[in-house]
């Protein structure tokens, strides 16, 4: 099937990560410059792309005009251990690569689409989820909208909600599903998201007005977040 928007490349070479990386981007169809658009980060951007199926439903939800005019961008990782430092609360690069997407993919999306956008979402499955809360929470003035989709929870993330008092005009969406109780992760651990979770939204229910928390029948694979991403859309990226 025709696209009927288009894919574009930004190879952005980092400063802060001292490599080159391929930020894709997926405009909507009749896109022009200087006009007024959302814009939707992904980490996991492949993963967005491929198993998502995001570049469809934005086609489709864009013809029924159930999203304001938006910009998808995706940008992914070199293996899951590459995704580990950079996404990790704790990883040896995230603090590097906060700095890439806040000071390099922002400014170059910008400057390449000839558009300021009308806001900011950062989107994310697992550890990209956690890591969109963590770039948000840092940078509350930048970004306007989170979808965390079955985020990894630690002390570190727990440790920065509740020392986070700016987050009131942050738009938020969060999930994960009932049957997370056993998930295992990068690094061999086996973990209970949903319990984890369920902390999470207690605490970030005190600190975001405008939060959507919500628990699907279904276990940590993409099966189940892409089952719920039109809805998810609409509701974020919706009037």
């Amino acid at each position: 099937m025709k696209r009927k928007g288009k894919m574009e490349d930004l190879v952005i070479d980092s400063q802060y990560l001292q490599e080159a990386l391929t930020v894709k981007i997926y405009v909507p169809e009749g896109f022009s410059p200087f006009h007024d658009y959302q814009l939707c980060i992904m980490q996991d951007g492949d993963d967005y792309f491929r198993i998502g199926r995001i570049a469809t439903l934005s086609d489709q939800l864009h013809a029924s005009m159930e999203i304001e005019p938006t910009i998808f961008v995706g940008i992914h990782y070199q293996d899951r251990y590459d995704r580990l430092d950079k996404y990790h609360p704790d990883g040896k690069l995230q603090k590097k690569y906060i700095d890439f997407l806040i000071r390099e993919v922002i400014p170059s999306l910008e400057e390449k689409l000839h558009i300021t956008p009308l806001s900011y979402t950062l989107m994310g499955d697992s550890l990209a989820g956690t890591l969109a809360f963590m770039i948000a929470s840092s940078y509350p003035s930048t970004i306007n909208k989170v979808v965390m989709q079955s985020p990894f929870v630690n002390e570190t993330v727990l440790k920065k909600i509740r020392e986070t008092n700016q987050l009131q005009g942050l738009k938020v969406y969060h999930s994960v599903g009932t049957e997370e109780t056993d998930v295992k992760i990068t690094t061999g651990e086996v973990l209970d998201f949903l319990a984890e979770n369920r902390t999470f939204q207690h605490l970030l229910a005190k600190k975001v007005s405008n939060y959507t928390y919500e628990e699907f029948n279904g276990d940590h694979t993409w099966t189940y977040w892409q089952q719920d991403l039109r809805k998810i859309l609409i509701h974020i990226l919706g009037e």
